[in-house]
């Protein structure tokens, strides 16, 4: 039991309802398209299972990759991982990144078939690819000597895996289309992901620095974070409201904007903020505030 519980942790259950916003969005902006495609619900379900599967993955290499080089240490804020505790061995969080990454593939794969069947090969075979990149940029965050997670690309690397890719890629799977439009919406839920990678990378500043982990927030320095901050969740606001005016939403349907108050109130906490441990339960207000967030703006879509 104890063993379960530390594999539950590991898998970090907190980060799961944000991991699937982009689907939701990217699957309701469609439903307006292609509601009539008789596989939409497979192809939103198996969406839903891949990225859950991606995210797990994620934290397991995170948990894998921070633990072997000796980033979770003694002098980090956050709760103490599963490799660091000592419940997971090094050897054990390897074999469950293996059997994760199989799964998110497998999943992967069934989605494609069921979006776009035998004929479009070179179409399914695009997918695929993305599929094992998604599977790539999961693991090398934190594993290995080239992480990108530790030269500050991480930001970037979650802005383009769940925003673009999340809501962009799951719009394309109902209908083999694009609209450009669906960039606003994508751009929002990858700016929410940044600051909640943002949040962690202040809270871990220091101890970040000194093991020579250079997130961004290391870069900018603990003001420039904050200030970046502050323009990666405003600038969500905007996009999600232009793109409520191109889809022509009626008045009533703005109210998605609520889920944004918990969001202003998590900025103010931030620039008062000194003490970096106090900053570790922002992390799960901003990510269910994205996730309600996230429920609301596609049910204003979908109705």
């Amino acid at each position: 039991m104890i063993k379960f519980k530390a594999w539950v942790s590991a898998a970090r259950l907190r980060t799961l309802p944000l991991s699937v916003s982009g689907i939701i969005i990217g699957s309701a902006c469609a439903y307006p398209f292609f509601s009539d495609n008789t596989s939409f619900l497979s192809i939103f379900s198996f969406a839903i299972l891949t990225t859950l599967l991606l995210q797990v993955l994620s934290n397991f290499a995170n948990d894998y990759g921070d633990g072997v080089k000796g980033t979770d240490n003694e002098t980090r804020i956050g709760p103490q991982r599963a490799l660091q505790s000592g419940l997971i061995t090094a050897k054990e969080m390897k074999k469950g990144v293996i059997i994760t990454s199989f799964l998110s593939l497998i999943a992967a794969l069934i989605l494609i078939y069921i979006s776009f069947g035998r004929d479009n090969f070179f179409t399914s075979l695009f997918f695929f690819v993305l599929g094992v990149s998604c599977v790539a940029a999961a693991i090398k965050y934190t594993v290995g000597s080239g992480a990108y997670g530790y030269k500050g690309l991480g930001d970037l690397f979650v802005f383009i895996f769940f925003g673009l890719v999340s809501v962009i890629g799951s719009f394309y799977l109902y209908g083999q289309v694009l609209d450009y439009w669906v960039i606003l919406p994508a751009i929002a839920v990858g700016n929410l992901s940044i600051a909640v990678l943002n949040i962690n990378n202040m809270r871990d500043l220091n101890s970040d620095k000194l093991v020579g982990k250079n997130t961004l927030a290391v870069k900018l320095g603990r003001e420039g974070a904050k200030k970046y901050h502050y323009f990666i969740v405003l600038f969500a606001l905007v996009a999600f409201i232009v793109y409520g005016l191109h889809a022509n939403l009626s008045l009533y349907k703005y109210i998605f904007i609520l889920a944004y108050i918990p969001l202003l109130k998590h900025l103010v906490f931030v620039k008062k903020n000194t003490e970096p441990r106090e900053l570790d339960s922002q992390m799960k207000i901003v990510a269910l505030s994205t996730f309600l967030l996230s429920l609301l703006f596609s049910i204003a879509l979908v109705l």
